[in-house]
C-alpha cells in the first residue's frame, strides 16, 4: 500500500484491451450513497462512507470440458458456483447449473459414456459439506447434485477412469497434511480415501487413470522451499493397492507436476516450470521406467487435447502443440484477440477451442491461425460480482483488481465502471500521476495504464519467473521508485523489486530476508525500503523485518519482531514502522531505536488477512471485518467502519487518493470512505 500519494504518478494495473463499460446506475442498479459512521471509541467523529456499487462484476472462469457440441464451463470466484453448458454449433449457453457449495470450480472430468459430468470445488474452509458433484448431461433442466466430500478442502483435478470410477486430487491451505488420492465409486456411491504418497507435498494438481492405474502428480505450487517436496508422479495399483514413485528424474527439481492425461498405451505427464522450464514426458504404460521427455521455453503446460499426432496444451498465454512421435514443439498462430490465462483446450472438427479466462471461446484453426471468438457474457453466461484483489484511486478513477480483468470505476457523476483486460490477477497497485502502476500475478511483473493515452495496459517489467506473486506496492517519493513486494510460491523466499517509472528502470533484490520467508509486505520512509516475512513452513523464523537501500539491494539491519505468525502489512508514520501479523499481532517498531516499543492482539477485528496506508497523518488498516485507525502516539485502534466483511479473494487492500479519501470493500461493493 502507499505510505503516502504521490504527486506526480499513480499505481494499479490492466493488461489486456480495453474492455466492457457499464453505467453502474443502470446497468447493476446500484446508486451510490453515503452515510456517516460514528468513531467506535470517542464518537467525536464520523467517518462518510460511500457505497460504489458492485466492484466488479463478470462471468469468471477456471475450467472446462468438452462433451460432443457442448463445452462446459466452471466458474472462478462468484457466488453460487455454476457450471455453464455453451453449444459450439449456435455458439449459445444454453443451460446452466448451480453448485451449492465452493467458489470456484477447478475439476471437471466426463465419463467414458458422455452422460455424466463430474466437477469438484474450491472452498473457503472444510468441513461436513460436498465438494464433489454430478450433473446428468442427458436432463440438462436437472440440477447438479452433490455425491460427497474428499477430505481435502480443495479438489484440483479430476478423472474417469474406463470402468467409470472417479479419481480427484487437491489439497487445502498452507500448513495442512499433505494431500491424498480419492476415489468415488458410482456403484456404491463410496468416496475413499487411497492413500497419501507423498508427505511432504503441499498440493496434488493432476490425477489420470486406466482399467489398472492412477497416475497422481504432486508437489509444492503453494507453499513451498524448506522441506516441501518438488515434483512427484506416483502409480496406484487399483488391484494391489500401493504407490510406486515413477517421476522422471529430469522433473525432480521442478517444483511441481501440473498436468497427466492417459493418450493410448502412453502417459503424458507435464511439470511446472520454477527455476528451470516446464517439460513433457512420454511414459510407456507397460514400463513406465522408460520415457522420453523434453524441456519446454515457458513455465506452464496444461489442459491437454489430442488429435492424431498432435497434443495441444495452453501455456502462460498461448497454445503450443506437442510430436507424440518427435517431441516437436511449435506455437499455434492465432489471428484474435490475446488469450490470456487459458482454462480449457479441445480439439473438434480440426478445430482447437480454446476457453480464455478474458471470457470468450475462440475456435482456431491450427494450421492458419483463423479465429472465431465468441464472448461468453453475449452467449448468455450470468454475470454476478465477484470477489477482487488489489486497489488503487487518483486521476478521478479508483481500480479494483480481479481475475484476467481490471474494473475502472469513474469517480464522477457519469460513475460508469469499465472492464479492462489484465493477465491474471492484479494483486496490488497505485496510481502516480494518474498512471495506473500493478504488481501482476502470476509471474506477470508490473503493468503500467494510463487512462488518457487511448492505449490497453501493457507489461512495463518483466522479472524472474519464479517471483511470481507481487503482494504490496510503495511509492518511494525520494528515490522515485516504485517497490513491491514479492512471493515465490515454489521456492520459498521472495524478492523486493524496483521500478522507475520516468526511465523504465528496474531491479531485483531476491531472497532480502531469507531463502524461506516469503515477502508480503513493504512501506518505506527516507528512501529506506522495510519488508516483513512470513513462513509457509510449520517451523523456522517468521516475523522479520529488514531494511534495505533499494538502489542496491544492501541490508541496512534487520529485527525479529517476535510475532507467533508471519507479517501481513506495514506502513510508516514519522519514525514508527507499524505492522499488523496475521490474526492481528500489532506491533510497532521505532525505527531510530530499532526496538519494538508496543504490541496488542488485534485478532477479534483482524482473524488473519490486512493492509495498511498513511493517510491524513494517520495509519489505517483494513481487515477481512473492518477499517482501523491507529492513533499516532498511543498507538490505540478505533474502528472506523465496522462490518465491511469485503469480498476479498486473497488478502485486504485499502488505498487513497490524492484527497485523502479511502477505497476499501464491503461485502462485493466499493466503498469510499471519508474520514474527517
Amino acid at each position: 500500500m502507499t505510505n503516502a500519494h504521490p504527486t506526480r504518478r499513480t499505481l494499479l494495473h490492466a493488461g489486456g484491451a480495453t474492455g466492457l463499460t457499464l453505467a453502474l446506475h443502470a446497468a447493476l442498479g446500484s446508486p451510490a450513497y453515503a452515510a456517516p459512521v460514528s468513531n467506535a471509541t470517542n464518537g467525536t467523529r464520523e467517518a462518510t462512507v460511500t457505497d460504489l456499487g458492485p466492484a466488479l462484476v463478470q462471468f469468471s472462469l477456471m475450467s472446462s470440458v468438452l462433451v460432443g457440441d457442448i463445452v462446459y464451463i466452471g466458474s472462478r470466484n462468484i457466488l453460487p458456483a455454476r457450471i455453464i453448458a455453451f453449444h459450439l454449433p449456435t455458439r449459445k449457453v444454453i443451460a446452466r447449473t448451480d453448485l451449492a457449495t465452493g467458489y470456484s470450480i477447478q475439476a471437471m472430468a466426463a465419463d467414458p459414456t458422455g452422460r455424466y459430468l463430474y466437477a469438484g470445488v474450491l472452498q473457503n474452509s472444510g468441513g461436513p459439506q460436498d465438494n464433489l458433484y454430478r450433473w446428468d448431461l442427458s436432463d440438462l433442466d436437472a440440477p447438479a447434485v452433490g455425491i460427497g466430500r474428499m477430505g481435502d478442502r480443495d479438489v484440483r483435478d479430476m478423472a474417469v477412469a474406463p470402468d467409470g470410477v472417479v479419481f480427484a486430487v487437491g489439497g487445502g491451505p498452507v500448513g495442512s497434511p499433505a494431500p491424498a488420492l480419492w476415489q468415488f465409486d458410482p456403484a456404491t456411491g463410496a468416496v475413499t480415501n487411497l492413500g497419501t504418497p507423498d508427505a511432504s507435498s503441499t498440493l496434488a494438481r493432476a490425477v489420470a487413470a486406466t482399467e489398472s492405474t492412477v497416475f497422481f502428480g504432486a508437489g509444492s505450487t503453494l507453499g513451498g522451499g524448506g522441506t516441501a517436496s518438488r515434483a512427484s508422479l506416483f502409480a496406484f495399483d487399483r488391484g494391489a493397492g500401493g504407490f510406486t514413485n515413477i517421476t522422471p528424474t529430469e522433473m525432480l527439481v521442478d517444483p511441481s507436476m501440473r498436468e497427466l492425461s492417459v493418450v493410448g498405451d502412453v502417459l503424458v505427464a507435464g511439470s511446472a516450470g520454477g527455476t528451470e522450464p516446464a517439460k513433457m514426458a512420454i511414459l510407456d504404460l507397460d514400463d513406465t521406467s522408460s520415457y522420453r521427455i523434453t524441456q519446454l521455453s515457458g513455465k506452464v503446460t496444461k489442459m491437454y487435447a489430442v488429435d492424431g499426432d498432435s497434443l495441444y496444451y495452453a501455456t502462460e498465454t498461448s497454445l503450443e502443440v506437442f510430436s507424440l512421435s518427435t517431441l516437436a514443439v511449435s506455437t499455434i498462430p492465432i489471428d484474435g484477440p490475446p488469450l490470456g490465462e487459458v482454462w480449457g483446450v479441445a480439439v473438434r472438427d480440426g478445430a482447437v477451442i480454446a476457453v480464455s479466462g478474458y471470457g470468450f471461446v475462440a475456435e482456431i484453426d491450427p494450421q492458419s491461425g483463423a479465429c472465431v471468438v465468441t464472448d461468453l457474457g453475449e452467449a448468455g453466461a450470468p454475470a454476478d460480482p465477484q470477489a477482487v484483489m488489489g486497489i488503487a484511486a487518483g486521476g478521478g478513477f479508483a481500480y479494483v483488481g480481479g481475475n484476467g480483468t481490471i474494473a475502472r470505476h469513474a469517480l464522477g457523476a457519469s460513475r460508469e465502471t469499465t472492464l479492462l483486460r489484465a493477465p491474471g490477477e492484479a494483486k496490488d497497485a497505485e496510481v502516480l500521476d494518474g498512471v495506473l502502476y500493478t504488481g501482476q500475478y502470476n509471474s506477470q511483473g508490473i503493468w503500467s495504464y494510463d487512462p488518457t493515452d487511448g492505449q490497453a495496459p501493457h507489461q512495463v517489467a518483466d522479472y524472474p519467473s519464479d517471483q511470481n506473486r507481487p503482494l504490496d506496492t510503495c511509492w518511494d517519493a525520494v528515490n522515485g521508485l516504485l517497490l513491491v513486494a514479492v512471493q515465490r510460491d515454489t521456492e520459498g523466499g521472495g524478492a523486493l523489486w524496483t521500478y522507475d517509472p520516468v526511465t523504465g528502470a528496474k531491479g531485483q533484490f531476491a531472497n532480502p530476508i531469507d531463502d524461506v520467508q516469503l515477502l508480503r509486505a513493504v512501506a518505506t520512509r527516507d528512501g529506506i525500503a522495510y519488508v516483513g516475512g512470513d513462513n509457509a513452513q510449520k517451523t523456522g523464523a517468521r516475523g522479520t523485518v529488514v531494511a534495505l537501500n533499494p538502489l542496491t539491494g544492501e541490508e541496512l539491519w534487520r529485527l525479529d519482531t517476535g510475532q507467533v505468525y508471519g507479517i501481513g502489512s506495514l506502513a510508516v508514520r514519522g519514525h514508527h514502522l507499524y505492522g499488523m501479523a496475521l490474526k492481528g499481532g500489532f506491533f510497532v517498531v521505532d525505527l531510530e531505536t530499532r526496538k519494538v516499543i508496543h504490541t496488542a492482539n488485534l485478532r477479534a477485528v483482524c482473524p488473519q488477512w490486512s493492509a495498511m496506508v498513511l493517510n491524513r497523518g494517520r495509519i489505517y488498516a483494513a481487515t477481512d471485518t473492518a477499517l482501523l485507525r491507529f492513533d499516532h502516539k498511543t498507538f490505540a485502534m478505533s474502528v472506523v467502519v465496522p462490518a465491511l466483511n469485503g469480498a476479498w479473494y486473497s488478502g485486504c487492500h485499502v488505498n487513497r487518493d490524492e484527497d485523502g479519501v479511502l477505497y476499501t470493500m464491503r461485502g462485493n461493493n466499493l466503498v469510499a470512505v471519508d474520514d474527517h
